[in-house]
């Protein structure tokens, strides 16, 4: 089971943007949707997929967070013509963020904000390079920007099989914004490729709740464990989400989360999400008694 993954806040749109990006990619598909009903939003649909071999999962939740650059997605291109294709199909009903052309970084690369909000990097890299194909991109920005470094440290100490990859940093006024420290950083939080850089521009958007980053826990000493390190709002914490100090989301939940909401009976889902609503953090032993009913 993958231990980390991305999680799609959208209005009403989950399903279709996930058919949407399936359709954009190899070794993709839908993996399940289900119905949560009576939460704060009404009834909200959950909708479980694959990217190019990579768990996502998106929820159809009101609209009450919106995406911004400040959570991207990066994609490795390997032909110009994969690079023009998919730019088109994202920028249909979307918007231009950083043009397509050639950077001194790559020969071919935009930035995208597609129809639903979500953004994309898109970057042809050389044939001979193996790299995963999707990588989440983490834009410090805003009181946040100067922290990316910090951070990502941070993350790697928290999480097992984690490892800091490269660093640069922005040179002597390459970037608009005084706070603006890092121009990229690789790392890896157990076996997943993420990067992150500080914003070189002032900007009014951070990080919120529209992506978040799912925490798959095997049991109630890991989502302690997780719960402690990382929640720093208690304002934020609800239903397994919390805050870090950065202003990133996470959802700390058990890793059956995904049998009991996609395959259990309705009655179960039922009695679970009414346990669930009323938590902060997940107790999974009155989950488990939820969900027998008892």
């Amino acid at each position: 089971m993958q231990k980390v993954v991305p999680h799609l806040w959208y209005d009403k749109e989950a399903k279709e943007a996930a058919l949407f990006y399936i359709s954009l990619f190899d070794q993709s598909k839908l993996l399940n949707t289900t119905i949560i009903e009576n939460t704060p939003s009404g009834d909200a649909e959950i909708v479980s997929f694959e990217l190019a071999g990579h768990q996502f999962r998106a929820i159809s939740a009101g609209p009450y967070f919106r995406f911004n650059p400040s959570i991207s997605l990066m994609v490795a291109c390997y032909t110009v013509e994969e690079v023009k294709t998919k730019w088109k199909a994202l920028l249909e009903g979307g918007t231009e963020l950083m043009p397509l052309g050639e950077y001194p970084f790559s020969k071919l690369y935009g930035w995208v904000q597609d129809r639903y909000g979500l953004s994309w990097q898109l970057m042809l890299i050389d044939s001979g390079q193996t790299v995963q194909k999707i990588t989440p991109n983490l834009l410090f920005s805003n009181e946040s920007c100067g922290k990316a470094e910090e951070a990502v440290k941070y993350y790697v100490e928290i999480f097992e099989d984690s490892e800091l990859g490269i660093i640069s940093r922005y040179g002597e006024s390459e970037a608009a914004s005084s706070k603006a420290k890092v121009n990229y950083v690789a790392f890896r939080l157990c076996n997943v490729e993420f990067s992150a850089m500080d914003n070189a521009f002032e900007v009014d958007f951070n990080f919120n709740e529209a992506f978040s980053l799912i925490i798959n826990c095997k049991d109630q000493e890991e989502i302690d464990y997780f719960w402690d390190r990382l929640s720093a709002v208690p304002e934020a914490e609800q239903c397994g989400w919390i805050k870090d100090k950065f202003g990133v989301s996470w959802q700390i939940v058990p890793e059956n989360m995904n049998d009991v909401l996609f395959t259990g009976a309705k009655d179960e889902i039922r009695r679970v999400t009414e346990a669930f609503l009323e938590m902060k953090k997940f107790d999974l032993n009155a989950l488990e008694k939820a969900r027998l009913g008892s």
